[in-house]
């Protein structure tokens, strides 16, 4: 039976992301089946989680996802697995107000499934207070269990004394040091860090910080923490597949689709057809229907914009069969992209707004959607949740239906978002599950 554990933080920015992969990277060169998964609606960390552990990542939402399906995820994840490891986003209690246990924060699956926290703590800047934060931690909640402190950004041995003796006082095990090292860091962007398959060094990056875990933390201490899971598996996708065979863009333009979502159109008996708009592939013309993600169309435009092949393939598929886009995906199907430098291209045309990068205002947040009309999102009146996270701007909306009404993750209406026309729909709205 597998065992879990949850990497988390009082905050963003205090090196989660730096030490979970480091630790997964050492249990796995140690022959340890681990499986990284990521608390929280994130592409990019669990395609970095996926080459450090060579499993598939995952995404777990107490939010955007039911219980149940949570649970199911849960339990694959585990099935093959010796060790689950999930990082948490943000601070360990962030997350939305509103309905219990489903705020998207991380304290909801430790308090759900009795999943024990080793709290990552930036302590540069301070040294005995790093006792207090932990204290206000370790009681806030008295369903989520603080099992561990693991110090990082240390400035020296004596730094290190300081903090674990203050923590003596908690009973609280400190299972790892790792010293302030700037050469551990990734390359970041505006959604976050640049993507794993970008990032040209990274297997040697990924060696180093094995290494610092090997040297700085206790990994024995951290696996002898983890509890076991004892769930069943899921056998429902978290929304039903759009299609039979599924055409999917997938490239460094076209990353963010969610693994959870492939997966179970895969489990629920769809075939994922992959092309690459980049290297100026058309969708299959055996498919019948054709999804394109998000991810960072802005930073490829012109490229894309050049892309016969890709444009006129897409564009016939779409006269018989449906086309959705989501975010970047969705700036695609529009007319035009304006880039950073404020350059304009052509894009397909399929749908009449137009959008900027150059422009740049920040959406984000969780959403509830329901859909105004049948497509790949399902029927009519289906509701979903998900979230929106883009630097873009519609500079010219057009005249095309909307395809949902918005919502934001309180219930607050936002009106309608996202447009259809004829068999092509988009939305900068990510779907996550089914309601």
């Amino acid at each position: 039976m597998a065992r879990a554990l949850i990497l988390a933080a009082p905050r963003s920015g205090s090196g989660k992301t730096t030490v979970t992969l480091g630790v997964v990277a050492a249990l796995a060169r140690r022959g340890v089946t681990v499986r990284a998964v990521k608390s929280g609606p994130d592409y990019i960390d669990p395609a970095f989680h996926a080459v450090a552990s060579g499993q598939p990542g995952l995404n777990l939402d107490s939010f955007a996802m039911a219980p149940q399906l949570v649970a199911g995820l849960l339990a694959e994840a585990g099935r093959e697995a010796e060790l689950v490891i999930i990082e948490a986003s943000m601070g360990l209690f962030d997350g939305i107000s509103g309905e219990a246990g489903r705020s998207g924060a991380a304290a909801d699956l430790a308090a759900r499934f009795g999943i024990p926290v080793v709290l990552v703590m930036d302590v540069s800047g301070q040294s005995q207070s790093a006792a207090a934060v932990a204290r206000g931690f370790a009681t806030h909640d008295p369903a989520v269990r603080i099992a561990a402190a693991l110090l990082n950004k240390v400035a020296s041995p004596r730094h290190r004394a300081q903090v674990e003796e203050a923590m003596a006082g908690l009973g609280l095990p400190v299972i790892g040091a790792v010293p302030r090292d700037a050469a551990l860091g990734l390359p970041e962007r505006h959604l976050g860090l640049v993507q794993a398959a970008e990032h040209a060094g990274l297997a040697a990056h990924l060696d180093r910080l094995a290494e610092m875990a090997q040297a700085h933390v206790d990994l024995d201490a951290l696996v002898a923490l983890a509890a076991p899971l004892d769930l069943a598996p899921s056998s429902r996708p978290a929304i039903v597949p759009p299609g039979q065979r599924i055409a999917l863009a997938q490239d460094v333009a076209f990353g963010f689709a969610y693994a959870h979502l492939v997966a179970g159109w895969r489990a629920a008996g769809a075939e994922i057809v992959p092309f690459s708009p980049l290297a100026d592939e058309a969708p299959g013309q055996d498919c019948d229907v054709c999804w394109l993600p998000g991810g960072y169309p802005e930073l490829h435009a012109g490229r894309l914009a050049a892309g016969s092949r890709f444009l006129d393939g897409v564009r016939h598929f779409a006269r018989t069969r449906p086309v959705h886009g989501e975010c970047g995906g969705y700036m695609v199907l529009g007319e035009a992209l304006e880039d950073a430098d404020g350059a304009v291209h052509a894009m397909l045309g399929l749908l009449g707004h137009e959008t900027s990068f150059a422009r740049r205002r920040l959406n984000l947040g969780y959403r509830r959607a329901t859909t105004l009309a049948a497509g790949p999102l399902g029927p009519v009146g289906t509701s979903l949740r998900g979230h929106e996270f883009h630097y873009a701007s519609v500079t010219k909306p057009g005249d095309d239906a909307p395809l949902v009404t918005l919502a934001d993750g309180q219930g607050k209406p936002l009106g309608p978002a996202g447009s259809r026309r004829g068999l092509v729909s988009g939305a900068f709205f990510h779907v996550i599950a089914q309601d």
